[in-house]
């Protein structure tokens, strides 16, 4: 391709001379190039537009275009390729590469999926997705990504798993950091989600239907297999896997913990709601405040009926389940907890005023076997062992004040 500088000069020496030869010879080029251009201007067309070479594989286009068609553009260049040869085609394999990369533009062109802007209304829609989390120890983790369609408010929770209570625990702790609730929710065909299908139209499980009715949220699930109708959570999850699950692109280190993971989760919220979003140009947190205004207020407690059986942590800072015992974190001494079984582990639930949160999880074992996490525990400050003297009177006193033999 010639810059627009040389087809300037070569259409002036044309001007100029009015011979092919001659205006090729001031410009410096060959008769044809001047030819080239002088044509195209002529007929009012492009000056950089290409020119069209008949290629080897023009007598062999409308089998490519059928191959592509019949297999709607996913036959590969190679087997075409063999097909040709077959036919008696003698051209190279480039040629037939770009022989069918022109036949599958031309393909997608005519079957492109055209999508409507989506104009979002305050307080109607939020979606939410899962994502593969970081591996922490020998098990990987489930992150939870919610978006709310017009402020762009984000939540990312992670989890250990994807079953209805961890669902609804989400949904709570969401819909709370929302500050309300929308109108309706969309997300993927999960098995949390629709239980079956009836002529293409989902089931929703019932569990989640009731979960719904509590907080005033109808919960949809988008057409099965079709990513694209929920791009909002989409990208969410894209977004969060790229800045929290360690890779070779970010260098992050690896989690010690599931604290960590969840510290990290939550600062990564804070960071990408307190920045102008791109298609907004305003800070998600800022929106939100508006948004508000058009939420749903969400009821003061949760829906806990998946949670399991209720329980009292008693002053050791355990629960018994099945006559055994499990340790929860020291903080939640006296309160109530919800207890479930999933799989082959117990799972401890606290309802707080962040909503619902996981609160302990631990293999079932058997009575006389208790579970017990150190680090639900604070720090012990002396050892039962050795225990320190306390002086009860001032003569012991004065004696321990000899010095660490004297406690001795």
């Amino acid at each position: 391709m010639k810059s627009d500088g040389d087809v300037v000069e070569i259409l002036e020496a044309f001007d100029l001379t009015g011979s092919l030869r001659d205006a090729a010879e001031l410009a410096g080029c060959a008769p044809n190039t001047v030819a080239r251009y002088v044509r195209l201007r002529a007929h009012g067309r492009a000056l950089e537009e290409p020119i069209r070479r008949n290629q080897l594989a023009d007598p062999y286009l409308a089998k490519v275009e059928e191959w592509v068609e019949r297999s709607t553009g996913k036959v590969r260049a190679d087997i075409v390729h063999d097909k040709l040869r077959a036919l008696g085609f003698a051209g190279s394999e480039r040629t037939t590469r770009r022989a069918v990369a022109r036949a599958k533009k031309a393909f997608a062109a005519g079957h492109r999926r055209v999508f409507r802007p989506w104009i979002p209304e305050p307080g109607m829609w939020f979606q939410f997705d899962w994502g593969k989390g970081p591996r922490i120890g020998h098990r990987d983790t489930v992150l939870w990504c919610a978006w709310l369609a017009w402020s762009r408010f984000r939540v990312v929770i992670p989890t250990w798993d994807r079953t209805m209570p961890t669902v609804i625990a989400c949904l709570d702790e969401t819909l709370r950091r929302f500050g309300g609730s929308p109108t309706y929710a969309l997300t993927d065909n999960e098995r949390t989600v629709t239980i079956d299908r009836v002529a293409g139209i989902g089931v929703r499980h019932p569990v989640l239907v009731a979960a719904g009715r509590h907080y005033g949220l109808t919960i949809h699930a988008c057409v099965p297999a079709d990513p694209a109708s929920k791009g909002g959570s989409e990208s969410t999850v894209k977004v969060a896997k790229a800045d929290l699950v360690p890779t070779e692109a970010n260098l992050l280190p690896e989690y010690g913990s599931f604290a960590d993971l969840r510290a990290a989760c939550d600062s990564f919220c804070d960071e990408v709601n307190a920045r102008v979003h791109r298609e907004t140009h305003r800070v998600p947190v800022e929106l939100l405040i508006e948004e508000r205004a058009r939420l749903h207020p969400v009821p003061d407690e949760p829906y806990t009926v998946a949670f399991g059986v209720t329980r009292v942590v008693d002053e050791e800072s355990t629960v018994r389940y099945g006559s055994a015992r499990y340790s929860v974190p020291h903080q939640l001494v006296g309160e109530r907890v919800w207890v479930r079984v999933d799989g082959e582990e117990l799972v401890v639930a606290h309802v707080g005023p962040a909503g619902a949160r996981e609160a302990a999880r631990h293999r079932l074992t058997t009575p006389g076997n208790p579970r017990i996490d150190p680090a639900h525990y604070p720090e012990r400050t002396s050892d039962p062992l050795h225990p320190k003297p306390k002086p009860a009177s001032p003569e012991e006193a004065a004696f321990l004040a000899l010095g660490s033999g004297a406690e001795r």
